[in-house]
């Protein structure tokens, strides 16, 4: 089997890089796959390789041929300088803050943000000395005017994981290195499938490989791919920290990487149907959605990005709690919990209300979140049917409108 030069590799489509990247067959023995290496105590043949320490691999912290193999396959397919693998999304959220915050610093974060994400700055940062300003994800450009001479970072995510405001990125970009900041994205939604980030101007870009790089809800991963200019700041914190992805995760994120982009396109048909089918729903107020093309954000959601993935949100009409209780608990297909990405459907209710500070989050009635897997569609609707038809009910016994 002949070698392909990177001239050839860069030519080939994402599905095929998808399949090559990370293996090496030639150093495996001819396995298809890197094994799972695991182990701590690195060999020296003498004395002085021990003290060079250039070795390829010197000790388990600092990396095996498994997470080498998931740490080059995702550089290729991100577009990045390097990778840094950690143990979950939120560790790869804080090792990317981290590598680029010191005491005394300003940063800015999107206010649709991750939860978890301001728990970390509203404490842990705040600790530190760093102070952060929540700001309207709708700025664009405008984020310019927020900026300070110690603003060394802003954090975006495009689409909020909840309330789903797409993000222009490559105006906040412009504006954040015109003023020598550093720009970081939660990517996870998209993944670099649909989002190319460090095209689009991001120098720090953020995955939760738990989702779909994962596929199956059976691993915890995070991966923060860099650009040169963030990639020694990247390299100089994963190593003093030492948050290392498991052996086996790395292993079974090879394996799910294979298929990503074949389960990616899936979930983007399967939730684009789903959302087209609620945006019909009497029950249903409106549909966040990207894809669609009555969410307000729809023109710089085909601008930029290249797909869409399976998770939404909708809002209900108003109901009493009970009777949005009522319609998840009638669901056999969706389960109730969080994460996505993998292979089920999951759904949950939420309301950003209580911590978003920058902006004012009304929706006009109850919000629930989809992540819709690979089940047939019409045994989901049917699902979905049920479930209203329990809404309908307890929302007519407490006298609602349903």
């Amino acid at each position: 089997m002949r070698k392909l030069s990177d001239d050839e590799r860069s030519r080939l489509s994402s599905r095929t890089r998808l399949v090559l990247g990370g293996r090496n067959p030639d150093e495996q023995f001819g396995f298809v796959n890197t094994p799972i290496y695991r182990g701590s105590t690195v060999l020296s043949p003498d004395a002085a390789s021990l003290r060079r320490s250039d070795a390829r691999f010197t000790y388990g912290t600092h990396g095996t041929p498994t997470t080498e193999a998931l740490e080059n396959a995702w550089s290729e397919l991100s577009g990045a300088a390097g990778t840094a693998l950690v143990p979950s999304g939120l560790a790869a959220i804080t090792l990317a803050l981290m590598s680029c915050v010191k005491a005394g610093d300003h940063i800015l974060v999107t206010d649709s943000a991750y939860r978890p994400t301001r728990r970390f700055c509203d404490t842990v940062l705040a600790r530190m000395g760093v102070e952060t300003t929540y700001y309207d994800p709708y700025l664009g450009a405008g984020i310019a005017s927020l900026i300070r001479p110690n603003t060394s970072a802003v954090l975006t995510e495009a689409p909020g994981s909840q309330s789903f405001e797409v993000q222009d990125i490559p105006a906040i970009a412009a504006a954040a290195h015109a003023a020598g900041a550093l720009v970081l994205m939660d990517n996870t939604w998209a993944t670099p499938l649909f989002f190319p980030p460090h095209e689009r101007g991001v120098d720090l870009a953020i995955e939760a490989g738990t989702k779909y790089l994962g596929g199956h809800s059976d691993l915890l991963l995070g991966l923060v791919s860099a650009n040169e200019r963030a990639l020694p700041g990247l390299r100089r914190t994963a190593e003093a920290f030492a948050m290392c992805a498991g052996p086996e995760d790395c292993f079974l994120a090879l394996r799910g990487l294979r298929t990503m982009e074949l389960r990616l396109r899936e979930a983007e048909r399967q939730g684009l149907a789903l959302a087209r089918w609620l945006e019909a729903r009497p029950e249903v107020k409106s549909v966040l959605h990207p894809a669609l093309e009555s969410h307000p954000d729809h023109a710089i959601w085909k601008r930029d990005f290249l797909g869409a993935s399976g998770l939404f949100s909708i809002v209900l009409n108003p109901v009493p709690e009970a009777a949005v209780d009522a319609f998840l608990d009638a669901l056999a297909l969706f389960g109730l919990g969080y994460s996505w990405g993998g292979y089920e459907s999951l759904v949950i209710p939420f309301n950003c209300a209580a911590y978003r500070s920058a902006t004012t989050w009304s929706p006009g009635g109850p919000a629930l979140r989809f992540q819709v897997g690979l089940e047939d569609i019409n045994d989901l609707t049917a699902d979905l049917e049920r479930g209203f038809d329990r809404l309908r009910d307890v929302a007519g016994s407490s006298g609602a409108a349903g």
